[in-house]
């Protein structure tokens, strides 16, 4: 028996006439011989009845602090309604389909509601019925956790249940369909000559994916990653091929895919800002310590960190950044913020130990008067922190002195 996992999000399942495009791809994945596990996302996008967020918006119309447990169970709703749409919907085309939750596909979680990961995946019953000829319609976004709370698996949920699923079946591929024809090198909103890639490693996606860029749940990547499934971005509203995202294995032998480009993809990552602390030159190696233990015992996420001989910067989410100033001048410290911000990324697993690529990079931003307040590299990423004004100029430079258009 043939694998293979189609995941649908909100835009592919929003509409009936949509609804019978999903259709086809499912028919011709079973024209070429595969039993498809169909993954669903909610229906549509924010203000569409049944869209996720529009539900939270309902539940906090009475409570705006509603517990997470609470929540949970009406963003469930959501995924319920389009599985069981979808699932009728393929029983009019003829093809025997049966909804499940997430639950009951046999994805078990912990109890962090909201933001739960998963513990196990049971694939009897799916395998079960694919036995039987049979369809599953499974909700995405969704688990159960061993004592039968309902959980949700946080943003991009949807593309880790069909990750997860794809790894405890032993799938031969996990197809993500979204609007897009695949992943870009750059938002096409900014740049106008951006193209779609055809493949694209693990490692580069995930880290264009937690640099900002909306192609894929960088979870779902690293849970393929872990049995070597191929993921393939695609359109449900056209036939383009899509993005392959692999390691290209072959038999027994795990083999990186080769490019000879030393990027493959910019984006970045908006709403950000600087908290800059001065000390004594000679207690910063103390003090670094209590300032990121402080950040973290209020809940408070981290980027973009220096430590220098007298200062320590080091960047937040916007939303935090009031809370992250309070907290370190309650202790002592002299604070500056500097907001409207945002973290400029290129990526690319050819960069490494390639002279001269951080040269490139600043040189292009140099020559369009663009200034760099912080910077950071990896060795499949550089990042910089600049100015919110400047971030249309700067990923367009960085685009094109990469010959990402090429």
């Amino acid at each position: 028996m043939r694998l293979i996992v189609q995941k649908f999000g909100g835009t592919s399942v929003a509409s009936s006439k949509v609804r019978e495009l999903v259709v086809q791809k499912i028919h011709s994945a079973m024209e070429q011989g595969f039993s498809p596990v169909v993954v669903v996302s909610a229906m549509g996008r924010k203000g569409d009845p049944y869209a996720t967020d529009t539900l939270i918006d309902l539940a906090r119309s009475s409570y705006k602090h509603i517990a997470a447990r609470e929540l949970d169970m009406i963003m469930y709703c959501g995924e319920i309604i389009s599985a069981v749409v979808m699932a009728g919907t393929l029983q009019a085309a003829g093809i025997d389909a049966v909804m499940l939750t997430g639950g009951q596909a046999g994805i078990i979680t912990d109890n962090n509601f909201n933001n739960s990961r998963i513990l196990k995946v049971d694939p009897s019953r799916l395998l079960s019925l694919l036995r039987m000829g049979k369809t599953p319609v499974v909700c995405g976004f969704q688990g159960v956790t061993v004592d039968g709370e309902f959980t949700t698996l946080g943003r991009g949920g949807s593309d880790t249940t069909a990750a997860a699923l794809g790894a405890a079946l032993n799938a031969e591929m996990v197809e993500i369909y979204t609007d897009v024809d695949g992943i870009m090198t750059a938002d096409p909103r900014i740049v106008t000559n951006a193209k779609i890639l055809d493949s694209i490693t693990y490692a580069e996606v995930c880290q264009l994916a937690h640099q900002g860029a909306k192609v894929i749940h960088p979870r779902a990547v690293e849970i393929a990653m872990q049995k070597n499934i191929p993921l393939v971005v695609k359109s449900t509203f056209s036939n383009a091929p899509g993005t392959l995202i692999t390691s290209t294995a072959k038999g027994d032998t795990q083999e990186t895919a080769v490019t000879d480009k030393v990027a493959t993809g910019v984006t970045y990552l908006p709403n950000i800002a600087q908290i800059k602390i001065t000390l004594d030159a000679a207690t910063t190696h103390n003090e670094s310590y209590k300032v990121f233990k402080a950040m973290a015992d209020s809940g408070i996420s981290v980027d973009l960190i220096n430590v220098h001989p007298g200062q320590i910067m080091f960047t937040v989410m916007e939303e935090v950044a009031e809370k992250a100033a309070a907290k370190l001048r309650s202790l002592g410290y002299a604070v500056e913020t500097v907001g409207d911000c945002a973290k400029v990324s290129v990526v690319g697993g050819g960069m490494r130990e390639v002279p001269g690529v951080m040269a490139s990079f600043v040189e292009a931003l140099s020559r369009n008067n663009i200034p760099i307040l912080q910077t950071v590299d990896s060795h499949t990423s550089i990042s910089v922190l600049v100015k919110k004004m400047d971030v249309s100029k700067a990923v367009v430079a960085l685009h094109e002195k990469f010959g990402l258009a090429n």
